[in-house]
């Protein structure tokens, strides 16, 4: 199948498109691609986390951010950012982009992870999810201190985009709470 939902947007080091690649095809090759993260935040300073499916393409078992993905040709971050909270947890929220950053690392002996991730937050009660069962297999809301120390003592339970940006994210998140 080659449609636009199995496809990313190729970009360079300064985010401009310059192509399409079939998605798992990127990561064998570890092509440099548009992605995001969305971090929900509750009133008692919780990060919503998901635990994401262990038949997951990759990263399967790990603890996670709300939730990732990337947008599809033609779709904007933000749409794409909205669109996957609401088709992996069951629910949506405002969201503000806080931050881009680009990462590159092995995320299994034949995939690699180069993103362009785009970060975005959001704010919500203590919302229960509705996961998708087939992209979700748990979710927890966690302290963020408490996740910062797990992460800490732990950081196999844990992706390894989630480990390279949480502190970043807190910060930022402390920083509109104040």
């Amino acid at each position: 199948m080659n449609d636009d939902q199995d496809q990313v947007v190729l970009v360079d080091q300064d985010d401009r498109e310059i192509g399409v690649a079939e998605k798992v095809a990127a990561h064998r090759e570890g092509k440099l691609h548009r992605a995001f993260s969305v971090f929900i935040f509750n009133n008692q300073d919780n990060l919503l986390l998901q635990k994401r499916a262990d038949d997951k393409y990759h990263s399967g078992g790990l603890w996670s951010n709300t939730c990732c993905s990337h947008p599809r040709p033609g779709e904007s971050t933000e749409e794409a950012a909205h669109r996957r909270l609401m088709e992996e947890m069951g629910f949506d929220c405002p969201l503000e982009h806080i931050l881009s950053f680009v990462y590159h690392s092995p995320v299994s002996s034949e995939l690699t992870e180069h993103e362009y991730d785009h970060v975005f937050i959001g704010f919500c009660g203590d919302v229960t999810p509705q996961p998708n069962p087939t992209e979700v297999q748990d979710w927890e809301w966690v302290h963020v201190d408490d996740l910062q120390r797990d992460l800490k003592q732990n950081p196999d339970k844990y992706s390894y985009w989630l480990r390279e940006v949480l502190d970043r994210v807190i910060a930022a998140y402390r920083e509109k709470r104040s």
